[in-house]
């Protein structure tokens, strides 16, 4: 537990910054996500895969903080289906389980997802489905990071039994809503 806390506080620092940047957009304050929120939203996925949690300003763009969980998945063979994010980048830390992950590759574009969806508005900006062929596979595990630049396919091949993780969403040129805050945590705002 004290390690999502630490991982998740410590994502807010991570995008870099010039002294100049910082000084002229700050962000005016800080965005919290602790475990009890983590977990509350966890208990809401059912068959959604991905919630937000909320997103935060940084000054010189956002940061999203999602929880995913994926259940147990056979092996998708040499041309896996994943997702591009075209401008959002992602920070993975595993939560539970693992599998196996696949990155990059020579990608197919399958069908970009439409911008007024969900997904794009509130989770990982503008995005598209793809096949990639070639690309780095390795397994990952619980407290195991993975940095996923923005542009970057990737694909979850093989889960043999499950997989839980935290996703920190950074979002430089502002495509997620600002301010949000997952709906079961709304009661808990006032």
């Amino acid at each position: 537990m004290r390690a999502r806390m630490v991982l998740t506080v410590l994502v807010f620092l991570v995008i870099p910054t010039t002294q100049g940047e910082a000084q002229q957009r700050a962000a005016t304050q800080a965005t919290d996500v602790t475990a009890a929120e983590i977990e509350a939203v966890y208990n809401t996925i059912g068959s959604s895969v991905d919630q937000q949690i909320k997103v935060g300003d940084v000054g010189h763009g956002y940061v999203g903080v999602g929880v995913l969980h994926r259940d147990a998945r056979g092996d998708q063979g040499d041309t896996p289906s994943g997702l591009v994010h075209t401008e959002v980048s992602e920070i993975y830390y595993m939560l539970s389980g693992g599998g196996t992950l696949v990155t990059g590759g020579t990608t197919t574009v399958l069908n970009y997802i439409p911008d007024n969806s969900r997904v794009v508005i509130e989770l990982i900006g503008p995005s598209y489905q793809a096949t990639s062929q070639g690309g780095y596979a390795r397994q990952i595990s619980e407290g195991d990071v993975v940095v996923i630049p923005a542009g970057l396919f990737h694909a979850w091949t093989e889960i043999p039994d499950h997989v839980t993780y935290l996703s920190m969403r950074l979002d430089p040129d502002r495509t997620l809503p600002l301010g949000y805050v997952h709906p079961v945590l709304e009661s808990n705002e006032d």
